[in-house]
């Protein structure tokens, strides 16, 4: 009998921050293989620190992480990198280097990470240019694409090492609706291909509804839901609702809360005056 699958990402009562400003508090979440999972909120909820953590850039200030089995907390130099190297990122805004043309962008991981040769690299990249419909772009300029044909490619960067996680940084900022489409498709089929992990982190509805097997949405500081898109639409829970309606009224706040090191700046200031 197999046994059945393990997370590749865990928290337990994690709690994340910046100096003595605590961002996000008591998370619990697992991510495991073969997932889309959409980590939702608003504009400076916390997503973007969830995924500094998962890629060891950010300690916890309590609770444990772990990473395809292993404590985060202790992992240091070679350890963290051969951790990072089981992990793609697509970064917001793609990340890709202007003065090399798609083709060497994509093989750019390949020749970094690994000894084989230049035939198989031509062939690996030019097989994920193929799923991401960008194979006869291989010898344009990024300049010469479009915003959404350089997503695709900044995509293909990120799986042609075939990762075990693959972690999004807003992968629908700034597409039009037809590119928004084909990447967010993109993204399930990769996942589902690859037999891999997907963490999306994001603030679109409609298209990572589409896609996520799991929804975590996170505000004021903590996990407000968590469950599948259908179970996330049918909640009645009023932060959910406006975020999930994008009502403009509700218990979402518009000021940034005031924190211990705002005081003592202000006091600072107003002594300089």
């Amino acid at each position: 009998m197999t046994p059945p699958p393990s997370p590749l990402v865990t928290f337990a009562r994690v709690s994340l921050g910046y100096g003595e400003f605590t961002v996000l508090r008591d998370i619990d979440l697992r991510v495991m293989p073969g997932q889309v999972v959409a980590m939702m909120g608003g504009s400076g909820s916390g997503k973007t620190t969830l995924l500094r953590a998962v890629t060891g850039q950010l300690r916890a200030q309590s609770g444990d992480i772990a990473v395809f089995g292993q404590d985060m907390a202790g992992l240091r130099g070679e350890p963290l990198r051969e951790i990072r190297q089981r992990m793609g990122v697509l970064f917001q805004g793609g990340a890709l280097f202007t003065d090399l043309n798609v083709f060497e962008n994509v093989a750019f991981p390949l020749r970094e990470h690994t000894c084989i040769s230049e035939g198989q690299i031509l062939e690996k990249v030019l097989d994920k240019l193929q799923a991401v419909g960008l194979r006869h772009a291989a010898h344009l300029r990024i300049s010469e694409i479009s915003g959404g044909m350089a997503r695709r490619v900044a995509l293909a960067r990120a799986v042609v090492l075939e990762p075990e996680l693959i972690l999004y940084d807003e992968p629908f900022a700034g597409l039009d609706p037809i590119s928004l489409g084909i990447t967010a498709q993109l993204i399930r089929t990769m996942t589902d291909q690859l037999g891999c992990a997907s963490i999306l982190i994001t603030h679109d509805v409609a298209e990572s509804f589409a896609i996520a097997d799991q929804v975590y949405l996170i505000g004021q500081g903590r996990l407000i839901a968590q469950g599948t898109p259908a179970q996330l639409s049918a909640a009645q829970d009023d932060y959910l609702q406006q975020f999930l309606q994008g009502r403009p009224d509700g218990p979402i706040g518009f000021h940034y809360p005031q924190t211990p090191a705002f005081d003592r700046w202000l006091t600072t200031q107003r002594g300089l005056a």
